[in-house]
């Protein structure tokens, strides 16, 4: 996969959170909703089993589930996996805690393969990709769809360097404030690496973002938190594609919000 690091600067004598990774990946990816409305019309399109890969703590197999959608969720971290079979609707939902680059899926089961929120380019190269592509291709029906959603366009930062940056995301939970900020975005030649912030304080009073206004917090941990992800353009992946036998059909694009970025999803038909 690609990379994915984080490094803890914890302050002596503080509890650790056990759920920590399942709010980070929460707070970062779970309140997205820009690309719900396509998946919803995918899948009414493509009656049938749908498979969802990097599907974290449910955001978009539970979405479908809940709309009467038999849905198989794959997600490789265990934790987030836990958190998704709590949440409402879980129950109608088939989860596999499994990485995809190397799993046995069932041969022609499902009709829909969704791969949201850039979880392709998180593989390393075009071979890692062919192999995910074949395996996509003999696990979907005849006919059957995969659409991948890739970071459509970037623009580079760096709050070192005396840029703003976006406002920093804020949850609290337990009566401990969460807060992530993107702090720098990187594009090189074949990667595009995005840096996080992530802060855990106790807030001292009852409002958080008053709280945060007037620095009323204790630190109690900071972890700086690198993903890497691979540069993929819409025609890569459709050529790719097309070498693993799949039929490209016209890409769709998921519009930019105030808060992320925008996505284009190429659509490879079986």
């Amino acid at each position: 996969m690609g990379l994915s690091v984080t490094h803890r600067t914890r302050v002596p004598a503080t509890p650790a959170s056990d759920h920590a990774e399942v709010v980070w990946h929460d707070l970062e990816c779970g309140s997205y909703r820009a690309d719900l409305p396509l998946w919803r019309e995918l899948a009414a399109r493509n009656p049938g089993p749908i498979l969802e890969i990097g599907a974290g703590t449910g955001r978009v197999a539970l979405e479908l589930a809940r709309a009467g959608h038999v849905v198989t969720a794959l997600e490789r971290e265990p934790a987030l996996l836990d958190a998704l079979r709590r949440r409402p609707g879980a129950e109608r939902a088939r989860t596999v805690c499994a990485d995809a680059r190397g799993v046995e899926l069932p041969q022609a089961r499902f009709a829909l393969c969704l791969v949201p929120m850039q979880m392709i380019q998180l593989l390393s190269g075009p071979s890692e990709r062919a192999r995910f592509l074949s395996r996509v291709r003999a696990t979907l029906r005849r006919g059957g769809l995969l659409a991948c959603a890739v970071l459509a366009r970037v623009d580079p930062f760096a709050c070192a360097s005396g840029e703003a940056g976006p406002a920093p995301e804020t949850v609290r939970i337990d009566g401990l404030l969460y807060t992530s900020r993107a702090t720098r975005v990187a594009v090189g030649r074949t990667q595009i690496v995005i840096e996080r912030e992530r802060r855990i304080l106790e807030p001292r009073g009852r409002s958080t973002l008053k709280a945060l206004a007037a620095s009323r917090t204790r630190l109690l941990r900071v972890e700086h938190n690198v993903v890497g992800l691979e540069r993929l353009s819409p025609r890569t992946l459709q050529r790719e594609g097309g070498a693993a036998g799949m039929r490209v059909e016209p890409v769709r694009e998921v519009s930019a919000t105030a808060d992320h970025t925008g996505s284009t999803v190429v659509m490879l038909r079986a």
